[in-house]
């Protein structure tokens, strides 16, 4: 099928365009940390951009009249100017470039470059952050290897084993059959050493290590000659199931235990680890860097304001500007100062772009989560990307963009900015209330709940509609799976 011209046009149009907007696109998602990462690698790539680190000089007072003055959902001027034409070129783009020393001079003079102190000064601050970054915890499969380094063992044998460790799960455990680790093309011999590896592995610590299921699991940690070992070792081998759904008296029947000898060797059950690998998946979490800061300013209203100290202020190198501009350079030069000056400008108006977009997205969810900052958490509001893309005035991509992988810092403590997105219900009186807000009450509600008298969903249901919350039973047991807490059955088992 033959195009038109018009269409040709678009396409071509299309072409010049999408690197622009890939890059504006991909500069918005960043958070902080990847945006100064970013910055770093394009500041080695192109010779024409330069930067200066802001100092507390160098930025502007701040205050609340500031705010008032703008709203935060309505563009700003430089905001106008730096949505892209699809009717420019990159001719054009060049020409509104090499004038922009009269619009945005700071991005062209007055800068000078960083001193030698101040560079030797960014050097030892990156020193001192690398000296305190936090060690990496021994991994279960780093500390299983070290134990076999206790045994004199055959290479085979040995290859197994380490085998074996590399491949248990967080918790552990083998998943999937002991076959399916050494390939299709084991003979018996192998299978044979596999299983003698396996043994091995499953006399290493912690207890319970290298089990296939749960019931294995649990029977390595029983030790020989320990109070009630038959007895338990009976429970678990046979009843496992009985067990998890509160069948007590079926249990008495088959086993002829009592009542309370069962109950007693549930007791020491409990003592044993369904997950004898987590504990080494305890991390650290890494320090978190907030995009954005909320206060209240002397009106009581929450503000945003943006960490744009951690971004250096980033410039056209005035050398290759003049260098451009003089005509003493060949064409092939000129060429190449061209194309390198129009992707600094990209990435300039990018970064500014992104500055103007999330202070008005985080504004704008900021005046809709007001009972949040106020009450907490359980006072959270019904939101969706939707709704603060139209009241800014953008697109809801534009909006998942801006607050993907970003946290904010409020007076009720750090949060990811995705977390004021929810879904909601209607309660009985006819009002919006967030999911959140209902798992916040189901928790309450469980927790104070009397232990040896759990209530069922339809109880819970009736409990939630009580504190004004309309949802049905499936919808409580849907979240109450979600939120890992057992059935009533199962609750007054472990009680």
């Amino acid at each position: 099928m033959r195009l038109t011209l018009s269409q040709d046009l678009r396409m071509i149009q299309k072409q010049v365009l999408a690197p622009r907007m890939i890059q504006s696109m991909e500069i918005l998602q960043l958070p902080i940390m990847a945006l100064q990462e970013r910055i770093e690698q394009e500041m080695g790539e192109n010779p024409v951009l330069e930067m200066q680190e802001e100092t507390d000089a160098d930025l502007p007072a701040e205050s609340d009249e500031s705010y008032e003055q703008e709203s935060p959902d309505a563009p700003t001027e430089e905001e106008r100017e730096l949505v892209i034409d699809e009717n420019a070129d990159n001719e054009d783009d060049f020409e509104r470039l090499m004038k922009m020393n009269e619009q945005w001079p700071d991005h062209f003079e007055g800068w000078s470059r960083p001193s030698r102190a101040a560079m030797e000064e960014a050097g030892q601050q990156k020193l001192d952050a690398m000296a305190n970054m936090v060690a990496r915890p021994q991994s279960l499969q780093d500390y299983l290897h070290d134990q076999l380094g206790w045994f004199e063992l055959e290479p085979e044998l040995k290859s197994a084993a380490e085998r074996i460790i590399y491949n248990l799960d967080q918790n552990g455990r083998i998943s999937g059959r002991l076959e399916d680790l050494f390939g299709p093309d084991a003979d018996k011999d192998d299978l044979a050493t596999a299983e003698r590896a396996l043994a091995l592995v499953q006399k290493l610590d912690p207890p319970g290590v290298g089990a296939r299921d749960l019931r294995e699991c649990l029977l390595l940690q029983l030790t020989p000659g320990a109070p009630y070992y038959e007895q338990l070792k009976t429970l678990i081998a046979d009843h496992l199931e009985d067990l998890e759904h509160n069948r007590l008296p079926a249990i008495a029947k088959h086993t002829g235990y009592s009542l309370e000898l069962i109950h007693r060797l549930i007791d020491q059950l409990r003592k044993l680890s369904l997950h004898p690998g987590a504990e080494f998946n305890e991390v650290t979490a890494p320090p978190v860097t907030p995009d954005v800061f909320v206060e209240q300013n002397d009106e009581g209203r929450y503000m945003v304001r943006l960490e744009d100290g951690r971004v250096p202020r980033l410039f056209i190198s005035q050398y290759y500007r003049k260098l451009f501009q003089s005509g003493q350079a060949n064409d092939e030069t000129r060429e190449y100062i061209k194309r390198k000056i129009n992707s600094a400008q990209w990435l300039i108006e990018s970064i500014e772009q992104r500055r103007n977009t999330l202070t008005r997205v985080s504004q704008a969810i900021v005046d809709h989560q007001v009972e949040f900052l106020d009450k907490g958490p359980e006072a959270i509001e019904p939101l969706k990307m939707q709704q603060i893309a139209e009241k800014v005035g953008v697109h809801v991509t534009t909006v998942s963009r801006a607050v993907d992988d970003k946290w904010i810092q409020t007076p009720r403590g750090i949060f990811l900015l995705k977390r004021f997105f929810c879904g909601g219900t209607v309660s009985a009186d006819g009002e919006e209330v967030a999911w959140d807000t209902v798992r916040l009450k189901l928790q309450e509600i469980i927790d104070n709940e009397d232990k040896q008298h759990p209530k069922s969903d339809e109880q819970l249901v009736k409990d939630l509609a009580e504190e004004g919350i309309t949802v049905a039973r499936r919808t409580v047991t849907k979240y109450r799976k979600a939120m890992n807490i057992p059935s009533s059955r199962q609750r007054r088992e472990w009680s």
